[in-house]
This record gives structure tokens, sequence and C-alpha cells, in this order.
């Protein structure tokens, strides 16, 4: 009867031990993708960092696709970004642009050292990674320049979204911020200004 109770319990604790030690694999991944970057994040350094074989870090993960899933879900569910679908509710244009680019560019700035690993190397990340970064950053846009009728001769729209992804996207924010020096304000404005322009 003991063995019998006690089946459960050991089934139940080794299904723990597998998530404890995935979890485990997917925080030193996000780690190394925030600090050297994903380029230079083998999977040997992956499991040295999560202390663990490399056989280890392939029975949890297939693939590097399977990994950075994890991953990016990892480092998203602990530094969330600000909440486009808020920046629908608001009508005005140039209102919401101000809250859009205030808010990200502030996260942006708490996240500065960590986020520019990741961007830098993004051309080393798997396609479905790279993919999944150019889709968040098309959500953002598209919430941002929802329901705008642009009055630039041509544009249904697209160039108009093009832009807001320009303007939304890490990089840009660190161009201005960083390399040319403006506080997130400034920086924010600016952005608002040449979207503004650009939507007429």
């Amino acid at each position: 009867m003991r063995a019998t109770k006690s089946r459960p319990y050991q089934m139940r604790r080794r299904a723990e031990q597998v998530d404890e030690t995935r979890e485990r694999i997917t925080a030193a991944t996000a780690r190394l993708h925030t600090t050297i970057g994903p380029a230079n994040t083998s999977i040997a350094a992956v499991a040295q960092e999560a202390g663990v074989t490399r056989l280890t870090v392939y029975r949890h993960f297939a693939n590097l696709d399977d990994l950075f899933v994890a991953c990016r879900a990892h480092w998203v569910a602990r530094n969330p970004g600000p909440d486009a679908t808020a920046w629908l509710e608001i009508g005005d244009f140039e209102t919401r642009a101000r809250l859009a680019f205030g808010e990200l560019y502030g996260w942006y700035r708490q996240h500065a050292d960590e986020l520019y690993p990741i961007y830098r190397d993004a051309q080393s990340m798997p396609l479905s990674a790279q993919a999944a970064n150019v889709a968040a950053n098309r959500q953002l846009a598209a919430a941002l320049v929802a329901g705008v009728v642009p009055f630039a001769a041509g544009d249904d729209g697209r160039l108009l979204s093009a832009v807001a992804g320009h303007l939304l996207s890490f990089m840009t924010w660190r161009s201005l911020a960083l390399e040319q020096g403006l506080d997130d304000g400034a920086a924010a404005l600016t952005a608002v200004r040449l979207l503004l322009a650009m939507a007429g």
C-alpha cells in the first residue's frame, strides 16, 4: 500500500524536477542572451551556465527555435513592456503618439543594457525568432496608427505603418537617446513630430 501511495508522489516530483531543469536552462539562456548576446551563446555555454550537460539541454529543447521561444517568453514575463492595447483607447492621434513613445522609450531606457545584445545580434537568431521580433514591432505600429488616415498622396497606410515601426524600434531609440544624446522626453517628442508630419 505504501509503495502504491508513494508512486504518484514520485511521478509528481519527477515532473517538478523536469520543469525546474527546463526553467534553469531557459533562465541561463536569457542571462547569456542579455549579456554576451545570442551570437556568442552556444549550447555548451548554456549548459555550463545552467549547471547541466549539453545532452540535458537537447533533451529539453530539440532545436534552437524552441529554446529561443522559451527564452523570449521567460524574459518578457519578467520585464513586460507597455500595453499597446491601451493606446487604442485614445482617439486623438497626437495624444496617443505622445503616450506610446513616452512609455516605450522609457521602457527601452530601463532595459537598454539587456536589450542591446539581443538587437545587435538579431541576424544570428533563428528565423522564427527574427520573425517574432518583427511581428511584435508591427503589432506596436498597428496599435499606434490604428484608425489614422494618412494624407500623403498614394499612401494606403503601409508607409505610415512602416515609419511608425521604424520610430518604435529599439535601435531608433538608441540612436536618438544614446548616440545623439537626447533625453527620453526629447527623443519621444522628436518621434511624435516625425510621425505627425508623416501623417500629414
